[in-house]
């Protein structure tokens, strides 16, 4: 496998191909974050509405994740990633021209649609490759990806620095994040071009039903209710921040409004949900002991992300004005240091895949890496401006591992739980990382950074907790091919690869 992916034959050009799609999104997603604090300044917004604006960053790419999940089953992940990758250059464009907070509002909210990429790429990497390595390969897909957090908070600051004489002489940030969106749309074409949603001989396979995820049990069918207001809720939540003192973009009857909009969508969400159940719901169709799966699994991997990546997304969004102001710092030298948070998923993600891969066990693996994840976020609670900027910054880094490898062991379990849904399940998953990051985010808001890694200590210490105890080690984890499909070879990958550019 590793000698494999510097070979850019096969399999591995399609991961390599496929990551750094994802990794364009993540420069997208966070291209605000670096320029935090001199739009803030810029645009006169106050301390609070530069915090919200991290929270709409990630809001709805909560609904994007499960509604890209659904048409990348049904369309297959060549046509999607290439269609949100063009699609980036829209809130782009629209953040490097806003001239006042609302006009932000409204393109990080855009932005978060772009934000929903990295399912696409779980479904394409799981067609190209077996379970037995099924953890180093999303490890790598969404580590090498996540690595854009970090492209994002180096380079685009030097980036706004260097065309400053386009603007006057100031930190040319606008300049900086349209450049962000035109690169993407590019690739976008690029990708269309250039890549198969399977190898030869290999059928895409797509769920019987869409407009909602097909379970196998009634109880399972509650359990996926209970889980989809969860994501609703946290829009909610997102609405009430919006309304909130010294925020006022939406007024009270607004944030109502949005709140009766929210309910309704549950609603609509939970009809296609019984649409597509309702023969099992009414007892006339059982499923096959072969063909179940238990929404519990989905449920805990969806908490394990709230854990791993939510934290992640919450970290990257505040760090690098948390150590400018803790220490002092000019902010593109804080944004710098802020980015040894996103540097590390460059190992740490396909580390914490490659571990679930052999270690034998991918339980124990989510579970200690889980446990890891909140005592690292409990010794960042005590950093503060007395610290040695070198040990605060080794407390971070330290806490960014376990986070991030917490993300490639999830992600090393979901395409095994039902392929032919991965992108759905996937979809879910995702969707509560971001769910973990809005929470986060809200309670940073009205706190401060100590409180906000407590909470994210103590959560990840519970999860670890429920995963010890409720998680079960998936079906095929080490199998050379998932159930119902033959082992492919290596050959017919390379030979079928080669080909793909003359076909088109």
């Amino acid at each position: 496998m590793l000698k494999g992916l510097f070979s850019l034959n096969g399999r591995y050009r399609i991961l390599h191909q496929t990551w750094f799609a994802f990794f364009l999104t993540f420069v997208c997603w966070f291209n605000f974050a670096p320029f935090a604090t001199t739009i803030g300044k810029e645009l006169h917004l106050a301390p609070e509405q530069v915090k919200t604006l991290g929270i709409c960053n990630l809001a709805l790419t909560i609904p994007a994740r499960i509604i890209i999940g659904m048409l990348l089953d049904r369309f297959g992940p060549r046509i999607t990633y290439s269609m949100l990758l063009i699609f980036a250059a829209v809130p782009c464009f629209a953040t490097a021209l806003s001239q006042n907070f609302d006009h932000l509002v409204i393109s990080r909210l855009l932005m978060g649609i772009v934000g929903s990429g990295f399912v696409v790429g779980i479904r394409m990497v799981s067609e190209w490759f077996p379970p037995k390595e099924i953890g180093i390969a999303q490890g790598i897909y969404g580590g090498w990806g996540n690595f854009g957090a970090f492209g994002a908070e180096f380079a685009l600051p030097t980036i706004a620095v260097a065309a400053s004489f386009l603007s006057g002489g100031g930190s040319n940030w606008r300049f900086a994040i349209a450049l962000t969106g035109v690169i993407a749309a590019i690739y976008g074409v690029i990708y269309y071009n250039s890549v198969q949603d399977t190898p030869a001989g290999k059928v895409y396979q797509r769920p019987k039903k869409n407009g909602a995820l097909e379970v196998t049990s009634v109880k399972s069918f509650w359990a996926m209710i209970l889980s989809n207001f969860g994501l609703i809720f946290a829009l909610g939540l997102l609405a009430w921040r919006l309304e909130q003192k010294n925020i006022h973009f939406l007024t009270q009857s607004q944030m109502y409004l949005a709140w009766l909009l929210l309910a309704g969508l549950f609603a609509y969400q939970t009809y296609k949900a019984w649409q597509v159940n309702k023969e099992l719901l009414t007892g006339n169709k059982t499923y096959a002991p072969s063909q179940r799966y238990q929404f519990s699994q989905v449920a805990l991997l969806e908490f394990t992300y709230v854990t791993n990546f939510g934290s992640e997304l919450a970290a990257v969004s505040m760090l690098p004005a948390f150590f400018e102001k803790t220490f002092g710092l000019e902010h593109v030298v804080a944004g710098m240091i802020a980015a040894t948070y996103p540097f590390l998923n460059l190992i740490s993600r396909p580390s914490g895949g490659l571990i679930s891969d052999k270690f034998g066990s991918r339980k124990w693996t989510m579970t200690i890496i889980s446990a890891g994840i909140g005592v690292a976020y409990l010794m960042a609670h005590y950093i503060n401006g007395s610290w040695a900027l070198p040990v605060a910054i080794a407390v971070t880094m330290f806490a960014a591992y376990f986070a991030q490898a917490g993300c490639g062991a999830t992600y090393g379990i979901v395409p095994l739980i039902k392929k032919e849904a991965t992108g759905q399940i996937a979809g879910n998953v995702g969707a509560y990382g971001n769910f973990g990051g809005v929470v986060y985010l809200t309670i940073f808001s009205l706190t401060d950074a100590p409180t906000l890694f407590t909470t994210m200590g103590v959560a990840a210490l519970v999860c670890a907790f429920m995963c010890a105890f409720f998680l079960k080690e998936p079906k095929g984890s080490f199998a050379a091919a998932y159930e119902g499909e033959a082992p492919e070879t290596q050959t017919s990958v390379n030979h079928h690869s080669s080909g793909i550019l003359a076909e088109k």
